[in-house]
C-alpha cells in the first residue's frame, strides 16, 4: 500500500499557506484546504498516513504539485554502494533503493526520505550537509 505521511501533509500545507493567502473572509485556498481536511482526519483517527488512494483528488493534486517543489534523489554525488556497500554513505539509501530509485512512485520516494532522514545518518545529513542544502537550490 503506497501512502502519505502526515508530516508530508504537513509540508504541504505550509507550502500552499506559503503561497496562498486566505480571502478576505479568512477561507483558506482550495489547495490549502484540502490538505488540510485530509490532515485534520488523520489528527482525529491518530494516524500517521493515509493510503494514497484514500485522498480526495484535490488534496492529491495538491500534494503532488508540492512534491515536485522537492528535490528528487537524496543523492550528493558520494555513492559508496558503487564501491559494495549495502547502504549508501553518502545518502542513506540502500543498493536496491539507488538502483530502483528512477522507477519508484512519489510515495516510495519519500518514504525512503522520511527513513533517510529519520536516521540522520548519512554523509548528507553529516559531514556534507553543506552539499545537500546546496542541491535544493
Amino acid at each position: 500500500m503506497e501512502s502519505i505521511h502526515i508530516t508530508d501533509l504537513e509540508a504541504a500545507i505550509n507550502h500552499w499557506r506559503a503561497r496562498s493567502a486566505p480571502d478576505p473572509h479568512g477561507a483558506l485556498a482550495a489547495p490549502t484546504r484540502s490538505l488540510a481536511e485530509v490532515y485534520a482526519l488523520l489528527i482525529c483517527q491518530r494516524a500517521t498516513q493515509i493510503a494514497a488512494e484514500d485522498l480526495p483528488d484535490a488534496a492529491l493534486q495538491a500534494w503532488l504539485a508540492w512534491y515536485d517543489t522537492q528535490p528528487d534523489t537524496p543523492c550528493i554525488a558520494i555513492c559508496s554502494t558503487s564501491q559494495g556497500d549495502d547502504q549508501c554513505k553518502g545518502c542513506g539509501r540502500s543498493f536496491a533503493e539507488v538502483q530502483l530509485w528512477p522507477g519508484l512512485s512519489p510515495y516510495a520516494k519519500r518514504a525512503v526520505w522520511r527513513r533517510i532522514t529519520d536516521e540522520g545518518q548519512a554523509w548528507r545529513f553529516t559531514r556534507y550537509a553543506e552539499r545537500a542544502v546546496e542541491g535544493r537550490t
